[in-house]
């Protein structure tokens, strides 16, 4: 179940700091508040955001991009499971 709290978007934070992408926070125009760079693993949302846009780019985000479970520790692939699961509400 989605959390739209600033712990559970630490929580989708610390998920992404597992894989081999880097997450940063700059201000931009981009379309879905977010910019995927996939040739150097760098994820770009729109640091003002509210808390639950960031969120909802997140999950939209671990959802697109390649992560391999096996490199999570425990808490983070549940995490990952109950992502990849869940479905956006618009």
């Amino acid at each position: 179940m989605i959390k739209y709290t600033k712990g559970y978007l630490n929580k989708l934070e610390d998920l992404l700091s597992e894989t081999e992408y880097t997450l940063r926070y700059e201000k931009g125009n981009f379309q879905p508040g977010y910019c995927i760079i996939r040739e150097k693993r760098v994820i770009i949302v729109n640091k003002y955001y509210p808390v639950d846009g960031k969120i909802n780019s997140l999950l939209e985000i671990i959802r697109q991009i390649e992560v391999d479970p096996t490199t999570l520790s425990d808490q983070n692939q549940r995490l990952y499971s109950e992502v990849s699961q869940t479905q956006l509400k618009v």
